[in-house]
């Protein structure tokens, strides 16, 4: 595997940073998870804005174009002979001190790594997931707004955490006044009639960009997508609910909490936004040349 570093590619064992790097020290910097199908990047416009968005909200310049930005990851693609896969690109604060203080940081890093991905077993698509409502409070939105994909997710990895020790693979995630959020890793949707809903970014969710791309693929097949708050009774009580994400695309849930939702499998509105979305995985994207 080549990754790419600061404009060079390097071999995978050769692929280092160093220990005073912000990032690796403070989590300090942005991150994006990218998927490729078909040779082609997909909606890498979006995903290159979203990471500009972050590094500006943490006040992190980043050190390239976000032109020169997107011909580094497709480069990367490239050089790795990735057909179908994922990408992680990451931006660090760059080297600095032992202290907090980021201006002493001369300047960002950039990393790209393009390789394979791991997704849910085929079997949980059909099935569908058995997830539950964890403990762990989504951070206050005041105190690191959700729209910020930072590289301090331990947020995050503390729900997991709590899913797995449960025996669940994802969870429900609460902001502080008791609003459904989000998933761990992945956006929540609720499905009633024709009407979808999903958490507003000020209860908690990450503005995720499969989430987006559901939204106007709902739309335009018919359906009615709001923004709303959800509590966990809305969970309970709808005829379908599933996730969205760069690794998980949709998947249907079948259970929360020990009950069932719906008929607990997934259901038609949702088999049938998956069988768009993959067709529109064929439709867009930006070509590996």
């Amino acid at each position: 595997m080549k990754v790419y570093i600061n404009g060079r590619m390097v071999d995978e064992k050769n692929a280092k940073i160093s220990v005073f790097d912000h990032g690796l020290l403070y989590g300090d910097g942005v991150f994006e998870g990218i998927r490729v199908y078909h040779k082609k990047v997909f909606t890498l416009q979006r995903h290159i804005d979203r990471l500009y968005r972050s590094a500006k909200a943490i006040a992190l310049e980043i050190a390239m174009t976000p032109d020169a930005m997107s011909k580094a990851v497709v480069r990367t693609c490239k050089q790795n002979g990735i057909t179908n896969g994922y990408v992680r690109l990451i931006v660090t604060r760059g080297v600095g001190t032992l202290g907090l203080n980021p201006y002493l940081c001369k300047q960002s890093q950039v990393i790209i790594i393009a390789g394979g991905i791991q997704l849910y077993p085929v079997e949980l698509y059909e099935e569908g997931l058995s997830i539950i409502t964890v403990g762990t409070m989504r951070n206050h939105p005041e105190a690191i707004n959700p729209r910020i994909k930072s590289l301090n997710y331990l947020n995050n990895v503390l729900a997991k955490i709590e899913a797995l020790n449960s025996g669940a693979m994802e969870c429900v995630m609460l902001n502080p006044q008791g609003y459904v959020a989000e998933a761990s890793g992945d956006n929540i949707f609720v499905v009633q009639g024709d009407r979808l809903r999903t958490p507003p970014v000020w209860c908690g969710a990450l503005e995720g960009i499969t989430r987006a791309v559901v939204m106007e693929l709902a739309q335009d097949m018919g359906y009615t997508v709001k923004e709303d708050v959800l509590t966990r009774y809305d969970l309970y009580t709808a005829d379908e609910v599933f996730l969205t994400g760069t690794a998980a695309e949709i998947i249907g849930v079948g259970v929360i909490d020990k009950r069932p939702i719906g008929a607990g499998r997934p259901g038609p509105v949702t088999l049938q936004l998956a069988e768009r979305f993959k067709a529109y995985t064929r439709e867009e994207g930006t070509l590996i040349e």
